[in-house]
């Protein structure tokens, strides 16, 4: 049984050919781990690296846009194919319009996933703005979709099958891993 999203969510998610995602708090739990050498720890979540990967092969485009600079996060992005990393952007908004600008992309046509105030204006720009349950109470108030996931564990995988169903292409999707057993 899939999740059941309101017609007029699908309707917006069904324009979305770009999403956009924040690090910290989105693709990961937001805590930042050190080691005792001072080196960064991340985890990310597996579920969301698959989510994101069907969602590139149903032909909707993946960027990341953080405030932090990190060889975890260019590492783990890397993994998973995203073609657009965009580190150390602290004006998150200004950076979409950037990526946006090369693509002939309108604001209709993007997703943003965000937790926390630097997310806001890139998250009211964007056609379609999702946020997380721990997020920041202001960026709840602003999006159009609080997944039921926290962020970093499966919330962006929910972000992802809602723009797969809106785009009709889930059960495709998930048809390879249902296939009967001979």
């Amino acid at each position: 049984m899939t999740h059941q999203w309101p017609d007029a969510l699908l309707t917006k998610a069904a324009r979305i050919r770009l999403i956009a995602l924040d690090v910290d708090g989105i693709m990961s739990d937001g805590k930042l781990y050190f080691s005792a050498n001072g080196d960064e720890l991340k985890a990310f979540n597996i579920l969301d690296g698959l989510g994101l990967k069907q969602l590139m092969a149903a032909g909707i485009t993946v960027a990341v846009i953080t405030g932090r600079q990190s060889p975890l996060t260019e590492k783990r992005m890397r993994d998973l194919g995203i073609p657009h990393l965009m580190q150390g952007r602290e004006d998150k908004k200004v950076a979409l319009q950037e990526l946006v600008s090369t693509m002939d992309i309108g604001p209709e046509a993007i997703a943003y996933m965000g937790d926390d105030l630097p997310d806001l204006p890139a998250l009211r720009f964007a056609g379609l703005g999702i946020t997380v349950p721990n997020g920041y109470w202001l960026v709840q108030q602003h999006a159009d979709y609080c997944t039921r996931a926290r962020g970093g564990e499966g919330a962006v995988r929910e972000a992802c099958d809602l723009l797969l169903t809106a785009h009709g292409k889930l059960d495709a999707t998930l048809a390879p891993y249902l296939e009967p057993e001979v």
